[in-house]
């Protein structure tokens, strides 16, 4: 098993580092192979919505084709089997980082054809 670890704080070591370093421990003690990402360390953009994702064939099929600090870090998410996502809140909200993350990770799996939507649903 391969857990893998998103700290969306722009401190390495405190609060939210903490408590997903805590997490890893245990999926550890358990035999897992683990991972922390700091966010903050990665050079990356969110998503530009330039829909190459949603191409249906060839080898960039499902996969953002922006090349930046976040591109090993989906594929290693890819492979694994657990994702912990840790985010301080600023404002109310989660971090600018984490936001953007989270738009680069799920935008791929979004389907606009509501035929699409209606077979998933029933």
């Amino acid at each position: 098993m391969k857990a893998i670890a998103i700290n969306g704080s722009p401190r390495k070591s405190w609060n939210t580092a903490t408590l997903l370093k805590k997490a890893l421990e245990g999926a550890a003690s358990a035999g897992a192979e683990t991972e922390l990402v700091h966010l903050y360390g990665l050079d990356f953009k969110g998503c530009c919505s330039c829909f190459s994702c949603k191409r249906k064939v060839g080898k960039l099929a499902g996969c953002c084709v922006m090349k930046d600090g976040m591109t090993e870090v989906l594929k290693r998410i890819i492979s694994s089997d657990v994702l912990l996502l840790g985010s301080p809140v600023y404002l109310g909200n989660i971090t600018g980082e984490m936001k953007s993350f989270i738009e680069r990770l799920i935008f791929v799996n979004l389907s606009y054809d509501s035929m699409e939507r209606d077979r998933e649903d029933g």
